[in-house]
């Protein structure tokens, strides 16, 4: 199972500990709790021992990131975590806003002229729903340094190796001369056609690379004109295009073929934000590795592991060693963001329709924050434990595992955990 973090009395990362040690050190009081996510225990007295140092690493993705700590020496897999992007509601939420403010400019000054030249970007400027991504990332990666002796990082820097994509016969490299020629096709396939056969649909089967227009009709290598198919569709295919072998089924065929000169949109959010993510963890000051998406899931492979993001994390670079992951279970982290700093809420017009409170804290807490609540009169006695959300009369709603609770008073009310832009489950 996952270990405990410790630290010590001047706040300096010791030796992760068994959870069981971890315990015992707080019921002997020699030991408090100092952080909930990730759990973290910090001492009450001075000890001198040696640190065995840790290598972070990370599976970026656009959606999900895996996250794990590993000792490479022994394997030991010491904690995991999957981290939630929100990159998709904050592109919505732009989209939205530009939408009212466009309707509405044209309503008010029907006959502005537009302002476009005053609207400059940096060189390096990224959209924000990518930039979360990276910041998100960056933010956990400061956390865990903090709290865990992190003496190396390892990246998954590029999602799929696009030269080894258009042109498999490149050379060079020296993992394409060797064991894991063809991985990087055969990912980026899986990816891009959900993991399914493109001809019948199947799932959790073995998936064979496909060509569309067959190499004896003038077909190519190129990830265009290549798919992935189940061994039954592929063998009753065999050499004919797939307009002939979809002859009655003209909107499947028009269909893979629009998939397969489609790019994959989450592979592209990766790949354009790798570089930054890498310059920024350099910063850090820690040496940091990288590897390619083939090279992981050769990795993973080799050692017979599940598809997840944090076992792809745990697979990253050519440092992997036997991995040791016996009762792990990852910590699931969610990128909820800070609130909107909106005055007001707008109606589909984008007209005020209420106001916020300028004040966001009530009785000490704020909407957000993790608390255990003991209701001990009343209709809701009981103990609950969630997100409350506060009102400005001291009645609070707790988001709990079972459901919403409403109407809890604020001095029933606990801290587990201060909102910090993220919400945690396991």
């Amino acid at each position: 199972m996952s270990k405990v973090f410790v630290l010590d009395t001047n706040k300096k990362p010791l030796d992760p500990v068994h959870p069981g040690q971890a315990r015992r050190l707080l019921n002997q009081g020699k030991a408090a709790i100092f952080r909930h996510y990730p759990f973290t225990i910090i001492l009450k007295m001075e000890v001198n021992s040696d640190v065995n140092p840790l290598r972070l690493k990370i599976d970026p993705g656009a959606k999900t990131t895996g996250l794990v700590v590993v000792n490479d020496q022994t394997g030991e897999v010491i904690w995991a975590a999957e981290l939630t992007h929100r990159g998709f509601a904050i592109r919505e939420s732009l989209s939205s806003r530009r939408q009212l403010r466009r309707s509405r400019r044209n309503r008010k000054t029907r006959y502005r002229q537009p302002r476009f030249h005053n609207r400059k970007r940096g060189q390096k400027w990224l959209p924000p729903s990518l930039m979360s991504r990276i910041y998100n990332i960056l933010t956990w990666v400061k956390k865990l340094k903090e709290i865990v002796p992190i003496m190396a990082i390892s990246q998954e820097l590029v999602r799929f190796d696009t030269q080894a994509i258009q042109n498999p016969e490149i050379s060079g490299t020296e993992y394409q001369q060797g064991e894991l020629a063809g991985y990087e096709v055969r990912e980026y396939l899986l990816e891009k056609f959900n993991r399914q056969c493109i001809y019948c649909g199947v799932k959790d089967t073995r998936l064979e690379i496909e060509h569309l227009t067959p190499r004896s009709k003038g077909g190519s290598n190129r990830v265009s004109n290549l798919g992935i198919a189940c061994s039954k569709c592929n063998q009753k295919k065999g050499n004919k295009d797939v307009i002939e072998f979809l002859k009655g089924k003209q909107d499947l065929a028009k269909k893979i073929l629009a998939r397969a000169k489609k790019t994959s949109s989450d592979a592209a959010a990766v790949n354009v934000t790798r570089w930054e993510l890498f310059n920024r963890l350099k910063h850090l000051g820690l040496p940091v590795e990288v590897g390619s998406g083939g090279l992981t899931k050769f990795n993973r492979c080799r050692q017979n592991l599940d598809k997840t993001h944090w076992l792809d994390a745990a697979c990253v670079g050519k440092s992997t060693p036997k991995l040791i992951i016996k009762g792990i279970k990852p910590l699931l982290i969610i990128a909820t963001g800070h609130g909107s700093r909106q005055s007001c809420r707008t109606d589909k017009y984008g007209f005020p329709s209420r106001y916020v409170p300028r004040n966001k804290f009530v009785k000490g807490f704020q909407t957000g924050d993790i608390v255990k609540a003991f209701v001990t009169s009343g209709k809701k006695i009981g103990v609950y434990t969630g997100r409350v959300a506060v009102r400005s009369s001291g009645s609070f709603n707790i988001s709990t595992a079972k459901g919403l609770i409403q109407g809890i008073s604020h001095k029933y009310c606990t801290h587990i955990h201060k909102k910090d832009g993220y919400s945690y489950a396991t």
